[in-house]
């Protein structure tokens, strides 16, 4: 009975402090990364007693009664596209190459793949209300109608950093100097030439985003969403009015920005909490590597087994002639490979490995996700940079002292060794990583609490309208005060006309008198 009666309490106390709300998230990119820093907001919005519905590409499992899963068709972004390339290629590939192979393309296959799924068709199709709509931004601006459908207001989550095209529509200050567009590499950001990169790079993306991506998503919408208003606003319109932006970044590692108060940094949500724990053998294993370990995994696209083979061959010669252990995610069979210091595995719990104290290099292509696993537990990284945000992320780690970079094509015996040698025993490189450690973690409220603050306080305020900035309002031209200087530009030349036209009023009148009294006493001398 006494139970009964502190559980009904407890309940009672959630829904009157919680303000508990039905909540729709909506994160169905089928990246394994995407989902390590996604997951755990849903299930925290759970866990405080809100009901979320999660239109998601991983079953989670958890006994959480009001955490319900929508899973999409299973399928990753190169099996939508038709074809896998060898990631590694895509090192070659410009900025502008990129976003028209996969951002582009893959973008609106996926988000019709995600609308079209039978669980998704036969969801949209029910009678649901909701007092939130939570949605992914990476490339599939279609889900955003679902706020439209549940009249509710939207917020907006990235596992990037800040982002140009949501700059823009949402009015925050661009600082095109200093803050580097997430998807492209520039070698020397600050220079001349780097910053006019930035600038011709952001309009270019900006332009085919707003002009064509936007249009083919609402055609997707449309198609797939029913009970839509009409006439339906544009998705532009639709992501500038958004309550709330979180990002997927932090101060003490990326550019410190000037942000609205509704764009919010996040940045290592998914390292708030973790209760896991490494497999036995995996926790004897780096306990008895006195000498410390190494730890080599390029993400969750990039397979280590597609590396050429003189890369690849590379590598082990110089591993092999290490004191150290070697753990390297390997997607294929190595067991025919006999090395005294090389473990090979299809998956390695990577946040629980980074955390243990003999981890000394960590290995990596740059992906976000990794580099703040990485920042959160100090470990110094070696940074091979293929595509998208890789390259700034490594650069930064360079810039600040606990990173290098070693470019894909670059990669050889001498090169590996040298910068392998550097980072190992260059004392520097591990200070700066403590430090960096020390900073990433020094915040008011853990990245996860400060999104279940935001999230609730949206909810709180209906949409919290007045957070949002008021030149979301204006056109284009009112926003950047080009009316008023252009005004101003005219009242200047009308001065000036007329500070001229003074001058030369008084110049002739001048010359003209002076001309008459010489003509005035070359007569007097004639009749002299």
């Amino acid at each position: 009975m006494l139970k009964r009666y502190l559980k009904s309490f407890i309940l009672l106390t959630i829904f009157y402090y919680g303000e508990c709300a039905n909540i729709l998230y909506v994160v169905p990119f089928t990246s394994r990364s995407h989902n390590i820093m996604l997951k755990p907001i849903g299930l925290e919005l759970a866990k405080r007693g809100h009901n979320v519905t999660v239109i998601t590409g991983y079953l989670e499992k958890t006994s959480l009664p009001n955490y319900k899963q929508i899973l999409i068709d299973k399928k990753e972004i190169w099996e939508v596209l038709g074809t896998r390339p060898n990631v590694f290629t895509m090192a070659e590939l410009s900025a502008e190459e990129f976003h028209d192979l996969i951002f582009w393309r893959g973008g609106l296959a996926f988000t019709e793949l995600a609308l079209n799924s039978t669980e998704v068709r036969k969801f949209l199709a029910g009678d649901n209300t909701y007092d939130l709509v939570i949605s992914e931004q990476f490339f599939q601006e279609a889900m955003y109608t679902l706020a439209l459908k549940y009249q509710a207001p939207l917020v907006l989550v990235t596992t990037f950093g800040n982002c140009m095209r949501h700059n823009i529509a949402f009015r925050n200050p661009l600082q095109l100097a200093t803050v580097i567009p997430e998807f492209l590499d520039l070698n020397d950001p600050p220079s001349f030439w780097g910053r006019l990169r930035t600038f011709y790079f952001t309009y270019y993306e900006f332009a085919w985003w707003k002009y064509w991506y936007l249009v083919e998503q609402e055609k997707l919408a449309k198609k797939y969403v029913p009970g839509l208003p009409e006439p339906m606003p544009n998705l532009y319109e639709i992501q500038r009015n958004v309550s709330l932006f979180f990002i997927n970044s932090h101060f003490s590692f990326d550019a410190p920005v000037a942000y609205l108060p509704n764009v919010v940094e996040i940045g290592g949500v998914h390292l708030t909490r973790s209760s896991e724990k490494l497999p036995e053998d995996l926790q004897s294993l780096l306990d008895k590597a006195k000498e410390g370990v190494i730890y080599v995994n390029f993400g969750s696209n990039v397979r280590s087994s597609e590396l050429p083979v003189d890369k690849m061959n590379a590598l082990i010669k110089v591993f092999s002639e290490l004191n150290h252990t070697i753990l390297w995610k390997w997607e294929d069979d190595k067991s025919d490979l006999k090395t005294k210091n090389i473990v090979f595995r299809k998956w390695f719990p990577q946040k629980e490995v980074l955390s243990h104290p003999n981890i000394k290099v960590f290995i990596s292509h740059g992906g976000l996700i990794g580099t703040q696993e990485a920042i959160f537990h100090g470990v110094p990284i070696i940074g091979v940079p293929i595509y998208a945000d890789q390259y700034n992320n490594l650069l930064q780690a360079q810039h600040l002292g606990f990173g290098k970079i070693l470019r894909f094509e670059d990669i050889n015996e001498q090169s590996l060794r040298s910068k392998l040698v550097d980072v190992l025993f260059n004392v520097s490189y591990q200070n700066v990583a403590k430090e960096m450690s020390k900073r990433f973690k020094d915040r008011p409220m853990t990245p996860l609490d400060t999104a279940m603050y935001w999230i609730e306080y949206v909810i709180r305020h209906n949409g919290a309208d007045f957070i949002k900035n008021p030149a979301i309002q204006l056109s284009w031209v009112a926003y950047n005060m080009l009316d008023v200087y252009a005004f101003l530009l005219v009242v200047l030349l009308v001065f000036l006309y007329m500070i001229i036209s003074v001058i030369l009023f008084f110049k002739r009148y001048f010359s003209s008198k002076a001309n008459a009294e010489k003509s005035k006493s070359s007569r007097n001398k004639k009749k002299n």
